[in-house]
């Protein structure tokens, strides 16, 4: 397998925006690719800010953020992952569309490439029986917000080879992360654990337990979490808790993982957290 050069990243969301980033400052080449050109666009402003916050910091130089940004090209096709030499998946957290995803980077990636999935909780073995190279697809899962957090989830399904495995390993160490691996079960390990907990204190709040500010208080002051699970919750979205929980739920077949009624409620009405400006909390637009 050769050396990692080309990058791609179908999607330009909060996730996929931050893996850009990470990957362009660190010199790599990457291709930006979402079916939506203001999506794309968004997300060079996105990045763009990141990197101002960093040169404030005194963390970036100008320079250095000028050349980064100078890498990043955008794309509205699929078939611009045809000189990448690593494609990674950052699509919304639905198996059908992972699935749909990963069936066309397969047939337009060069043989060489390595395919991977920022997927959360959805299983790296089935998304790879859906390419012709189940062998060379892995899980990369990066935590939010990329650019800051250290953490990268490595999942390997039932067909990763080792040697995939090794590529991907040392490529997030190049990126400055620190690699956990894990085996492909629903929700890996980090949202195995996370949201049980998340969705414990939905109950706790729909039962009448406590206020939602009590809740988090309690966790960040009594079990010393920077941030409280509800508050989380409202950081990675209604929307996205709920899909994992799902998974994790039919996957597992324990009711321990049955999502809350008060989360169901909270995004059947639109309420999905930071995003839409409310969850648990309401937020400044």
């Amino acid at each position: 397998m050769g050396e990692i050069r080309k990058v791609a990243v179908v999607g330009a969301g909060t996730m996929g925006n931050g893996i850009v980033h990470v990957f362009a400052q660190n010199g790599f080449d990457v291709t930006m690719i979402d079916v939506r050109a203001e999506a794309l666009e968004a997300a060079r402003k996105t990045i763009a800010g990141n990197f101002d916050r960093q040169i404030k910091k005194g963390t970036l130089a100008e320079a250095d953020r000028d050349a980064a940004l100078g890498r990043i090209a955008t794309q509205t096709d699929l078939a611009a992952v045809a000189d990448a030499d690593l494609v990674i998946e950052a699509a919304t957290e639905s198996t059908e569309l992972k699935f749909r995803i990963f069936e066309q980077i397969d047939a337009a990636a060069p043989a060489h490439a390595i395919l991977a999935s920022n997927t959360s909780s959805i299983s790296i073995t089935e998304i790879a029986a859906r390419t012709k190279r189940p062998e060379k697809v892995i899980g990369m899962h990066f935590m939010n917000p990329v650019p800051v957090m250290k953490l990268v989830e490595i999942i390997r399904g039932l067909a990763t080879s080792d040697e995939t495995t090794q590529t991907i390993v040392a490529l997030s160490e190049r990126l400055g992360k620190t690699v956990a691996e894990a085996q492909d079960y629903p929700g890996f390990v980090a949202n195995r654990i996370l949201m049980p907990m998340i969705n414990e204190a939905v109950f706790c709040l729909m039962e009448g337990v406590a206020t939602a500010e009590a809740i988090d208080t309690v966790m960040k002051l009594g079990m010393n979490h920077p941030m409280g699970p509800l508050a989380l919750a409202d950081l990675i979205g209604l929307d996205t808790c709920l899909a994992i929980l799902e998974v994790l739920h039919r996957g597992l077949g324990d009711d321990k993982y049955r999502p809350c009624p008060l989360l169901r409620k909270y995004v059947a009405s639109g309420k999905l957290g930071r995003k839409t400006g409310e969850g648990f909390y309401a937020y400044a637009a």
